[in-house]
């Protein structure tokens, strides 16, 4: 099952007073396993950037003018969005200005039915408790040493690892020797001032073994259990 964990950064709280995305960073997932597999843009409001959002995540009107506008690349980011359900947290709010954003270009939103909110998942498992995204790496004790301010790419990472929790969990730090930390890639986006990038996994993603048994395998196992008094497998 390939989900798509998603985030955004925007001038302000509500696309209908005129507010606008201005960055957004996915991570793919299959299986709930981080396949390496991401993508992250910047885009050019068109607009200026108010102190308090500046403030959050650090994205002046100055740097962002530069960047293209999202009708510009939106053609990349849907074809990595593809038709997987879209992850987020408070995902009401991300919806809102992807969508915003595609209708102001004349193209076709995303049906609300893709939506999963980790918000609405923490609050179940744990009512009453905080449910911000540090609270919840917290909990989970996911490892956000390394943000800074609010940006897209990293705050998708993070929440990919704490969507793995509230699904059932995993162990946090069983990573092989050598992989990058997480955020590095978000790092290195804002280093190379890069737009619409997708970076994949360095080593060649294997496919499936199959795991079924043989013919010649199934025949062995009849003979064995046959030989067996009152087999369970025959039952």
């Amino acid at each position: 099952m390939r989900e798509v964990i998603f985030d955004t950064e925007t001038t302000g709280l509500d696309p209908k007073t005129g507010d606008r995305m201005v960055e957004i960073g996915c991570v793919e997932m299959i299986d709930r396993v981080e396949t390496g597999n991401s993508y992250h843009a910047y885009y050019n409001p068109e607009r200026d950037m108010p102190a308090a959002a500046e403030a959050v995540h650090g994205l002046s009107a100055d740097f962002l003018s530069g960047k293209p506008l999202f009708s510009e690349t939106v053609d990349e980011l849907l074809e990595f969005l593809g038709d997987a359900p879209l992850v987020a947290h408070n995902a009401a709010f991300d919806f809102g200005f992807l969508n915003s954003e595609l209708v102001l270009i004349g193209r076709e939103p995303i049906s609300m039915d893709r939506m999963i909110d980790t918000v609405a998942i923490a609050r179940k498992k744990h009512p009453g408790a905080k449910l911000s995204l540090d609270a919840l790496c917290t909990r989970y004790g996911v490892d956000r040493s390394h943000r800074v301010k609010h940006g897209a790419l990293l705050d998708a990472e993070l929440l990919a690892q704490v969507y793995v929790e509230l699904k059932g969990g995993r162990q946090i730090g069983l990573e092989l020797a050598g992989e990058p930390k997480r955020g590095d890639a978000m790092v290195d986006a804002q280093s190379n001032g890069a737009d619409g990038v997708v970076t994949k996994p360095k080593a060649p993603r294997r496919e499936p073994r199959p795991h079924a048994a043989s013919a010649a395998e199934l025949a062995r196992h009849e003979e064995f259990v046959a030989e067996i008094k009152e087999a369970i497998w025959a039952r």
